[in-house]
């Protein structure tokens, strides 16, 4: 199950209609199982991150909006929606496995940018299916993860 969060809708309906401020980076972080994300969830307090080290950095990894790392951008007639696909996003296990410690990585979430890593806003959050760890040397990849808006 993946989804965007009543706090993506909002502030995906309040960028363009009421001029509420796009922030400058979006992240993608890895979490625990600890907690299942859901339409209700708000902050990345209510939920744990993987351990930092080993090629994962608090907060996770960085985004820049427009078209590099945001790279399919699509009106899909067909189906009545639209989307927005995020580049392939590969962390690699360096100086030991990723995550360093703890049962891995369950989900993986799109936050803002705030300094303080537990006050981000989470928008839109993607299941892994399972809890997901690499050895030394490999790598985690997440692969076209896409955020829709349907008509319902």
């Amino acid at each position: 199950m993946a989804g965007m969060t009543n706090r993506g809708k909002y502030m995906l309906l309040g960028w363009p209609f009421v001029a509420a401020t796009i922030p400058t980076n979006f992240f993608m972080a890895l979490l625990t199982s600890a907690t299942t994300p859901t339409a209700d969830t708000n902050l990345m307090v209510d939920h744990t991150q993987i351990a930092v080290g080993n090629g994962y950095i608090d907060g996770g990894y960085s985004l820049t909006p427009g078209g590099t790392d945001f790279d399919v951008w699509t009106e899909d007639d067909g189906n009545d929606r639209g989307l927005v696909q995020i580049k392939d996003i590969v962390w690699t296990a360096t100086g030991g496995p990723l995550p360093i410690s703890g049962g891995g990585a369950r989900w993986a979430a799109l936050t803002d940018d705030d300094g303080v890593v537990a006050d981000r806003e989470i928008y839109d959050y993607f299941d892994l299916v399972s809890d997901r760890s690499v050895s030394q040397d490999q790598t985690l990849t997440l692969e076209d993860c896409e955020i829709r808006i349907n008509e319902s």
